[in-house]
């Protein structure tokens, strides 16, 4: 529910303090409802989320959202679209105040082409997040609705967040109104 990548987060603070160029890789800060990536917006930047949380989300053509997924520290984002050097397949925004370092997409790919650490990390990374997506698909066949909301709430408070109806109802895949019915259903038990 909430992704984090802690070998991916090291590797980076690495990187960091120990480049010789210091613009090689930045460290910027991105307020609460600011976006990092916006769909189908061509960017040159790849970022690893070092504090916060962001959601990652896709806005289908009837305007709905759907949400795949809640980043937390060391994820990355940007890098699909820097390998492919295609748009962003996606919306990233900070739904708490999010610091995240940022590599330039050249850089990145140099780092791609050259670096064995960066790259299994980065194969891990993508794997991880096949994993997740399959499994999440089935979870939402095969569990309740409640179970997933349970789930989200509890999410909610082991990070100490407050995630809008909008949110919650667009990760779950259903409509407000199906929320609030959830909703009251878990408050009866």
């Amino acid at each position: 529910m909430l992704r984090t990548n802690a070998d991916l987060l090291a590797f980076t603070e690495r990187l960091y303090t120990s480049q010789e160029r210091k613009e090689d890789i930045i460290l910027r800060s991105f307020n609460k409802g600011e976006r990092l990536l916006e769909q189908d917006i061509k960017i040159g930047k790849v970022f690893i989320l070092s504090e916060g949380i962001a959601k990652c989300y896709l806005t289908e053509e009837n305007d709905k959202d759907y949400l795949f997924e809640f980043l937390g520290k060391g994820q990355i984002i940007g890098e699909i679209e820097a390998l492919k050097n295609s748009t962003c397949l996606c919306t990233v925004e900070a739904i708490i105040a999010v610091k995240a370092y940022c590599l330039s997409a050249s850089f990145f790919m140099s780092l791609v082409d050259k670096n064995l650490e960066m790259n299994k990390i980065l194969l891990q990374e993508l794997s991880d997040r096949l994993l997740n997506t399959s499994s999440r698909a089935s979870f939402q066949q095969l569990y309740s609705l409640e179970h997933g909301l349970s789930k989200l709430l509890q999410l909610q408070k082991e990070e100490e967040i407050e995630l809008s109806r909008d949110d919650m109802a667009a990760y779950l895949g259903i409509t407000i109104r199906s929320l609030n019915r959830a909703l009251k259903q878990l408050k009866k038990t």
